[in-house]
């Protein structure tokens, strides 16, 4: 009997002395840094801020070495919708992708030069129907030329950047719907290809989403989707409205860095 009873006692010790492995797991989540990678959204350059969207050259070469400066990786934005997928395990701590919206003329005059010189990745949101038609924006000549450096990935930003919330409104049901659905799928056609690549992603036009204009996105091949909100994105966000920041003339030195670090307001 004492042996029975001192048997069990050493038993008890011995399983209280074993590591958990739920606790351990629980541990390792709950300390595990939320991944949060600012997106940056241009559209033009040039000598100097003609409107609200344009940056000049100077001040957008001023972020790149404030990038460099202060140990940023700039990744293609494959690499963070990958890993937000589950195809890849892990991105670059500290990281940030740059994007710009409908392929102005000045992205390859002022922007790609830049881009290339500290040997940056970026992707280029386009609406085809303006591409080698519109006297302000690229050619694919350009386009093809911008591709061959291997820093640039294309995708859809609609066929013809639309205001779908205006559309909604002066369309009937079934024409819009067809409407919307063409927006997606020829942008998407135009550009594979013209261009021998695959596009599965797409910037709103204005930003405007909504579910319903989602669910047609998802039908139509797209993986994921961005909006213009402000702030950084992290695994927790909707893949089909992701966050970017639409970067301005006047986010210098401390606006920038605050951007960078979540804080734009502050």
């Amino acid at each position: 009997m004492k042996k029975s009873f001192l048997t069990f006692i050493l038993l008890i010790f011995f399983l209280m002395g074993l590591p958990s492995t739920r606790g351990e797991s629980s541990e390792k989540e709950a300390n595990s840094p939320e991944i949060r990678i600012p997106i940056l959204l241009y559209h033009r350059f040039g000598p100097s801020a003609a409107d609200g969207m344009t940056v000049t050259t100077t001040v957008f070469e001023a972020q790149l070495k404030y990038l460099i400066e202060n140990s940023y990786t700039v990744i293609p934005l494959r690499q963070l919708i990958d890993y937000r997928l589950g195809k890849r395990q892990t991105i670059p701590s500290h990281s940030l992708v740059i994007t710009a919206d409908d392929g102005h003329e000045s992205v390859y005059t002022d922007m790609f030069p830049l881009l290339r010189k500290y040997r940056l990745p970026m992707t280029l949101f386009l609406y085809p129907s303006a591409i080698s038609n519109a006297s302000y924006a690229m050619t694919w000549g350009q386009l093809r030329e911008v591709k061959a450096s291997g820093l640039v990935d294309f995708q859809s930003h609609t066929f013809w950047h639309p205001n779908f919330r205006k559309d909604r409104v002066r369309l009937k049901p079934v024409e819009y719907e067809n409407f919307v659905e063409m927006q997606l799928k020829k942008s998407k056609e135009k550009l594979e290809k013209e261009l021998d690549i695959k596009v599965d992603m797409l910037a709103w036009p204005f930003g405007i989403y909504d579910d319903e204009l989602i669910r047609k996105a998802a039908q139509t091949g797209y993986v994921a989707t961005f909006t213009m909100e402000r702030h950084h994105t992290n695994i927790s966000d909707n893949g089909m409205a992701l966050p970017r920041y639409l970067i301005t003339n006047t986010d210098r030195e401390k606006a920038f860095g605050r951007i960078l670090v979540g804080s734009p307001c502050s």
